[in-house]
């Protein structure tokens, strides 16, 4: 067993010692997609839903990935259970078009890569709210996707950083888009709002959960934009992700929001890691 455990192609071992061909695709172009999720008990979370997700991206990028279902479970499973004790574990995994000499159009007879690893993980505590800055959304239109084509968001969570911030709420003009790696949603009255899943915003798991949890609860939901201004009046700003679960925002940009509606919140927070515990229980 390793700490970190790497895999590419088949070959395993620790994460470190792990190489991958200079002719990879995905070092040249990001010409792939990536998920990830966090694993507890050795369960991968929700990992249905990340390959549903997976595979959509494969398709609208024409990458002809035809591994089953089944063999990329097993895979993913493999390299978990090389890794050491952990309450919990991060597992990424990515797929690009192959390896080829760099050229721009798609190159004939490769085959896809497969590259994954696993390391051990803290997820943050809801308990401790996150801090904000805005920026505007420089991303290409095809924000659906999940690609390895990061580099506004690297940016942007770099200036979150900078700014002792958690993360970057993003913007297109007035409409607010998503986070730098990150869903954000609002309670507003009641009422939990997020952006529709179009092309500038990924459709996130936990988004997805989310949504889910407060029908449950009989917490109206509406996919819709909202604007900047609506969200600094937000009743609750929420902001979601696979790694980090179901954080409440208490400033952006310096100014406090949110903070008036803790019950619904707290309701949310708490449905949302009953789910996660329940679903990596040991069968």
């Amino acid at each position: 067993m390793w700490k970190n455990v790497g895999y590419y192609n088949g070959t395993m071992g620790p994460l470190e010692e792990m190489t991958v061909p200079m002719g990879d695709r995905a070092l040249y172009f990001g010409d792939g997609i990536y998920e990830a999720t966090c694993v507890a008990n050795r369960i991968p979370f929700a990992l249905d839903d990340h390959l549903d997700r997976m595979y959509n991206s494969l398709r609208l990028l024409e990458i002809p990935f035809t591994m089953e279902r089944d063999q990329v479970k097993a895979e993913l499973q493999k390299v978990i259970d090389a890794a050491e004790d952990s309450p919990i574990h991060f597992l990424y995994w990515q797929i690009s078009r192959g390896v080829a000499m760099r050229n721009h159009p798609f190159p004939a007879n490769t085959e896809p890569t497969l590259l994954i690893y696993v390391k051990p993980h803290t997820m943050k505590s809801m308990d401790k709210p996150y801090k904000l800055i805005s920026m505007e959304d420089i991303r290409f239109k095809l924000c659906n996707i999940k690609t390895l084509n990061l580099i506004p968001s690297v940016l942007a969570n770099q200036r979150a950083v900078e700014h002792g911030c958690d993360e970057a709420v993003l913007h297109r003009g007035s409409r607010v888009t998503e986070c730098a790696h990150s869903n954000i949603s609002i309670l507003k009255d009641g009422v939990l709002q997020t952006a529709p899943t179009d092309e500038l915003i990924l459709p996130g798991i936990t988004r997805k959960h989310l949504l889910a949890l407060a029908k449950e609860h009989g917490i109206s939901v509406l996919e819709k934009p909202f604007s900047m201004v609506e969200l600094m009046n937000a009743d609750e700003v929420i902001v979601t992700s696979s790694s980090a679960l179901c954080m409440k925002a208490e400033s952006i940009d310096g100014i406090p929001v949110g903070g008036k509606d803790p019950q619904r919140l707290k309701l949310l927070q708490d449905a949302y890691l009953e789910k996660f515990q329940r679903e990596t229980q040991p069968k």
